[in-house]
């Protein structure tokens, strides 16, 4: 994965947290800004694939059917 975060300009923000959950990250010395910025670009890659296969259903049903019915390229060809 390429770190592009590291040269992209950051922004003070606020953000509401449990107060048992940032005592406990505190005590911890857990980094809350790398930990948030790792959480939020997991959670926006797993958001970007969602809808990347909502918007590719069609299709993917589409090549599922057509393989159910014909095979896959490479039936020909795989050794297993």
């Amino acid at each position: 994965m390429v770190r592009r975060h590291q040269t992209v300009a950051k922004r003070a923000t606020n953000v509401s947290i449990r107060s048992d959950l940032l005592d406990a990250a505190r005590e911890a010395g857990v980094n809350l800004s790398a930990t948030l910025e790792r959480a939020l670009a997991e959670e926006l890659a797993r958001v970007k694939r969602a809808r990347w296969r909502e918007e590719n259903r069609d299709a993917i049903a589409a090549y599922n059917d057509y393989v159910d019915e014909h095979g896959a390229f490479s039936d020909g060809v795989r050794s297993f």
